[in-house]
């Protein structure tokens, strides 16, 4: 493939590169520090992320409260130990939008502790209770796969996850995979008694409750519905107010490196998402990857909240357009 051959050639240049400054003599290697500050970026698989999805879907509707959601923490987390320096699994209490009580178990993997640089990803891991924006009536209370709607971002990270034994010591990485995202008010339901309609609730509680008590990050990256074919990312306006410069170098970077049919570099809609209460509370400059769709009423992709967002529209493609932009900027930021 084209990509095999580009990679390729980068990589005879630089053996070339490293042949022609091995010729020098002693005196003039003046830089013996060099080697440490040329980053290596892995290459994202997108095959293996796309494993990592189908995983999770493969397990069912990951509502809190149920046993493929059980089941989705002992993979997810499991996956996080076998890559991480540290895995904490957050557990807490939320309020639903009809005010009932809800467990939240957020999963928090650290990368290079020590490090004081540190960039936060962020996605989340459980699916929807209700498919409520389905054209059926009848599903409207059934719970969604959410193979775009939240397994797509984890997947993501976890192949990111699996390429940070490589990361320079002097960065860090803290995943966090928060729960109780889109548990919010169903369209079907009128009543909302909470004035926020019940959603990002593990965001929430892990910014009023982070797991290490003074927790600052340089920059974070929500990935959110990261997976479909055609998918485009507009610039989210809530991350353009609190981060306008982490927004510009992510999509400069995509663009750049030739991901420009997906990261469009224009304004898309205002998203209430899990980047608000970790810019708003923990005061962390944090933007949302989130599919766009300015066709559509709702600004989301025609199967967002319903039936239809299962594997079938998951594409490897937009996988790695995603994965490997955020990966060339968690390496080199």
């Amino acid at each position: 493939s084209m990509n095999k051959i580009l990679l390729l050639s980068s990589a005879l240049l630089l053996a070339t590169f490293v042949r022609c400054s091995g010729s020098k003599s002693q005196s003039d290697d003046t830089s013996s520090a060099t080697p440490k500050e040329a980053i290596e970026i892995p290459v994202f698989n997108p095959d293996s992320a796309y494993i990592f999805v189908k995983k999770q879907t493969d397990l069912g509707a990951r509502v809190p409260n149920t046993k493929p959601h059980a089941q989705c923490l002992a993979y997810l987390s499991g996956k996080l130990r076998d890559y991480a320096d540290s895995v904490v699994v957050q557990e807490g209490r939320g309020t639903l939008y009809n005010n009932k009580a809800i467990d939240i178990k957020n999963i928090i993997g650290i990368f290079n502790p020590q490090a004081a640089d540190r960039v936060l990803l962020v996605a989340h891991w459980d699916s929807r209770p209700f498919a409520d924006q389905d054209p059926d009536p009848s599903r409207h209370k059934t719970p969604i796969i959410g193979a775009n709607d939240g397994a797509s971002g984890v997947g993501i990270l976890l192949e990111i996850a699996r390429n940070l034994t490589t990361l320079p010591d002097r960065i860090g990485v803290d995943i966090i995979l928060f729960d109780v995202e889109d548990y919010g008010s169903p369209a079907f339901d009128p009543t909302v008694r909470n004035n926020d309609g019940g959603w990002c609730i593990g965001s929430k509680y892990w910014a009023n409750n982070p797991h290490k008590s003074d927790y600052k990050a340089r920059f974070g990256i929500l990935l959110d519905m990261v997976g479909a074919t055609g998918a485009k990312f507009y610039k989210e306006q809530h991350s353009l107010h609190y981060a306008r410069g982490i927004v510009d170098k992510v999509w400069g970077r995509a663009i750049a490196s030739g991901f420009d049919g997906y990261f469009i570099d224009r304004s898309g809609g205002y998203i209430i998402d899990d980047h608000i209460p970790i810019n708003e509370i923990r005061n962390i400059p944090t933007i949302d990857i989130i599919q766009y769709d300015p066709n559509t009423e709702s600004g989301f992709n025609p199967y967002w909240h319903t039936a239809k967002d299962n594997l079938d529209i998951i594409d490897r493609n937009t996988l790695y357009a995603v994965g490997q932009t955020v990966m060339n900027i968690v390496f080199d930021h």
